[in-house]
């Protein structure tokens, strides 16, 4: 009975979505507007974790210049929303216009050369629609790590989704071993790692300074780019005008295998903090991504053998 509810739910969800991403770009912003109103004005949606983000990664700014930042994330993020509802049914010829790259010439002569690439991407611009990066490649096979949602209808309804313009999404438990797997295969391949997640307790392994926060990071993109001597590289998002983004790829390590441990996390993060501080509101403020402390963490947990452990009398935490 539960699993016939569920199939009920994901087909009244899937054909909710084709019809309304449906309609013209007009139509969708016209709804973001209103959106807009209801998320900032009505019901001030997690405007607590927004403001203290903002306030405490830019505290050389202003009141009025954190209020104005805080503005425009509210319209951007009501964007990325229909943007991302848009991405069920757009042509190839309209996301190449509003998704643009630039230094895939680079990326084409990498692959061509049989290098894997792995590039580092943020929560920033809409990052759903760089999915659309195999219309841009010759060469290659364009992947992206994910996290399976545990309904297996919706699941399948965003893998749809996210795979349209031809990317392979990549479950996260087994990203490794699939990786491997099609570097086997004598395939170059160009994997898409969002790395600025706040890792779970026990997949912390190294903390770094960011935005004016002693951070936890995670580090399994790392380990899967030296173990496999991808290339390191940096997708750079802006958003040129509304509905309208382009990343940049910066080539930040041709050999990555031996860079010293955490470096090319603290090298990604560094350029992060770059693009962040060029175009705040186009960051997802709306995550409580400081919600683990350093002092909460070695109260807890410690290390052993290399791996995070709850101390011995202490309770789990979440």
């Amino acid at each position: 009975m539960k699993k016939a509810l569920l199939y009920m739910a994901y087909t009244v969800a899937y054909g909710f979505w084709w019809f309304v991403s449906l309609l013209p770009f007009s139509a969708l912003y016209a709804l973001s507007d209103v959106l807009y109103l209801l998320m900032s004005h009505v019901i001030r949606y997690r405007h607590r974790v927004i403001w203290h983000n903002l306030t405490t990664s830019f505290p050389e700014k202003t009141e009025a210049e954190l209020r104005k930042i805080e503005r425009k994330f509210y319209h951007w993020f009501c964007d990325y929303i229909v943007e991302t509802v848009k991405l069920m049914t757009i042509s190839k010829q309209q996301i190449m216009k509003r998704m643009t790259f630039t230094g895939t010439e680079k990326i084409e002569q990498l692959l061509a050369e049989g290098r894997s690439i792995g590039v580092y991407l943020g929560h920033l611009g809409n990052w759903e629609w760089i999915t659309s990066l195999p219309y841009w490649l010759t060469n290659g096979l364009c992947c992206q790590l994910y996290h399976p949602l545990e309904n297996e209808y919706f699941d399948r309804l965003f893998k749809y989704v996210r795979e349209r313009q031809g990317a392979y999404c990549i479950p996260m438990q087994e990203s490794l071993r699939k990786i491997i797997a099609l570097g086997k295969a004598g395939k170059p391949i160009i994997v898409g790692y969002i790395s600025d997640q706040t890792p779970f307790w026990w997949n912390i392994h190294h903390w770094l300074e960011f935005l004016h926060h002693d951070t936890p990071v995670l580090t399994g993109a790392e380990r899967i780019i030296r173990h496999t001597n991808q290339v390191f590289v940096y997708g750079d998002v802006k958003r040129i005008k509304r509905g309208h983004y382009n990343c940049e790829f910066k080539v930040i390590r041709e050999d990555t295998k031996h860079a010293k441990p955490f470096e090319i996390t603290e090298e990604y993060f560094r350029e992060m903090e770059q693009s962040i501080r060029r175009q705040p509101e186009i960051y997802l403020w709306s995550h409580n991504r400081w919600k683990r402390t350093r002092a909460i963490f070695n109260d807890h947990f410690e290390y052993i053998d290399g791996k995070v452990h709850l101390q011995k009398g202490k309770d789990m935490i979440w």
